[in-house]
């Protein structure tokens, strides 16, 4: 059953939705006309309930089966990037500086495309509740809508989330159960010294040296604090230092992304990172300051959860298409604030070759909607079933 035929019924409105998207983008919790654009469709499709701003523009929508039972959560995310899209198409971006490049619009779309097949059949027992997030880019909006209550407001017993993913099978399915995507911490190094004439360094303080000691000291966390076999990402990603040749600077600056799974490694390269910080700027006698930001967590897919989502995944896709123990990445998602609320399943879906994510080239493969909203729906329908 690779999609459902109604489903594929409207699978160009489908399309119409997903294009009127991508050319208004909008960030992080600013999402006025993208959520009006959900909810008219919510609206006209019959839904029974939607709720609209949690977390600023999210939108929580219900839709009612045949029967009593529980409640299970879909999750689409909406926000763009601050991107310059390239891709020329005739409904590119409107919103110059903004750019639908890693296809939350897909998502969205897929989302709806499920919610109008399920509002017209209610194929399903209890309900379903369509979860359209803001800011997953940046800002954490599944963590606000769960710490708004979503989750117990509506009784969510169960979630579910899907991300394109470009360049892999189109119309595949990959997950793996237990940690799928790592934790993302943030740290910013800011380091003030004495300034001075490079010619008379002797007279200086200069804190582009401390900095480069700082950053090869760094890796030793994963070579020599790190387990071999946990995985560990730490990736200086800026430095800054300096205006001229000949002048030694007051101050510099660096940054870095830290990538984990296991929590205790998270806590170990937090403490190693303000130690090796503070050991290095009293041996180079500069003033450091440290801002660590505690990030996403891993997304932990539940295994239980996650075979149910590759049997469904099967029935759509073929039992040759997916891969349910697909392994672990160093991407993070902020979907997993609603697997550490909820036991439920994150799946990537291929499809077929185009630029990367993140890309100002990317555009999400719009023959993909169907396959996505397929898998969705029948998530809803194989997990409550009508008695």
């Amino acid at each position: 059953m690779p999609v459902i035929n109604r489903i594929a019924d409207f699978a160009e409105e489908m399309k119409t939705w997903r294009r009127h998207l991508h050319a208004h983008p909008e960030l992080t919790f600013d999402l006025p006309e993208t959520a009006a654009f959900v909810a008219a469709r919510l609206r006209e499709f019959g839904v029974d309930e939607i709720h609209e701003g949690i977390a600023r523009t999210g939108i929580v929508a219900i839709i009612n089966g045949r029967g009593e039972g529980p409640t299970i959560g879909l999750r689409a995310d909406m926000d763009a990037l601050p991107i310059t899209e390239i891709t020329g198409a005739p409904y590119a971006s409107q919103n110059p500086g903004k750019m639908h490049a890693c296809g939350h619009d897909g998502h969205t779309t897929m989302l709806l495309g499920a919610a109008k097949y399920l509002a017209e059949t209610r194929n399903f027992s209890g309900r379903v509740a369509l979860l359209f997030q803001p800011a997953e880019e940046d800002g954490g909006g599944g963590e606000v809508m769960v710490r708004e209550g979503v989750m117990d407001r509506f009784a969510i017993t169960q979630v579910y989330g899907i991300h394109n993913a470009p360049n892999q099978a189109f119309g595949s399915f990959n997950t793996t159960p237990g940690p799928l995507m790592a934790a993302v911490d943030t740290a910013w190094v800011y380091l003030t010294g004495k300034g001075g004439h490079g010619a008379t360094p002797h007279d200086c303080i200069d804190p582009l040296i401390a900095g480069v000691g700082m950053v090869q000291a760094l890796q030793t966390i994963v070579t020599r604090n790190a387990y071999a076999l946990d995985e560990v990402v730490i990736s200086i990603t800026q430095f800054h230092a300096g205006s001229a040749s000949n002048i030694i600077p007051e101050e510099a600056w660096f940054c870095a992304t830290i990538r984990t799974f296991n929590p205790d490694l998270r806590a170990l390269v937090r403490k190693r990172f303000h130690e090796i910080v503070e050991g290095h700027a009293a041996a180079y006698g500069v003033q450091a300051r440290l801002d660590y930001d505690w990030g996403y967590p891993a997304t932990v897919n539940d295994p239980a959860k996650t075979a149910f989502a590759a049997e469904v995944a099967r029935e759509v896709a073929g039992a040759a298409l997916v891969d349910a123990a697909a392994g672990r990445e160093m991407g993070a998602e902020d979907f997993s604030y609603m697997l550490e609320a909820r036991p439920g399943a994150y799946l990537f879906m291929g499809t077929g070759p185009g630029a990367g994510l993140h890309h100002p080239a990317y555009d999400f493969n719009d023959e993909a909607a169907p396959v996505g909203a397929s898998f969705l729906a029948r998530l809803v329908e194989r997990a409550q079933p009508l008695a």
